[in-house]
């Protein structure tokens, strides 16, 4: 796997530490896909705008069905989280 450089929660500052407090409200914890994007924080906030239209916008599909395909597609790419 390759190492990339992140910035940790207790270094995060403005939007970055906005996206941090977002993604515990949100999910608990960082996952290390939100963590990959930190450098960049304008690039993690449109990313996550994307997935939120995604995942909750309207569609024909449900939730559940929006899940599955995410899920056939991690794994298709060998993506192990």
């Amino acid at each position: 796997m390759a190492w990339i450089k992140t910035i940790p929660p207790e270094d995060a500052e403005g939007l970055l530490k906005q996206q941090y407090d977002a993604a515990i409200k949100r999910a608990g914890r960082i996952f290390n896909i939100v963590r990959v994007q930190s450098l960049n924080p304008r690039v993690l906030e449109a990313s996550i705008g994307l997935y939120k239209a995604i995942m909750f916008g309207p569609s024909s599909l449900t939730r559940a069905q929006r899940e599955m395909i995410a899920v056939v597609v991690s794994k298709t790419n060998d993506c192990f989280y």
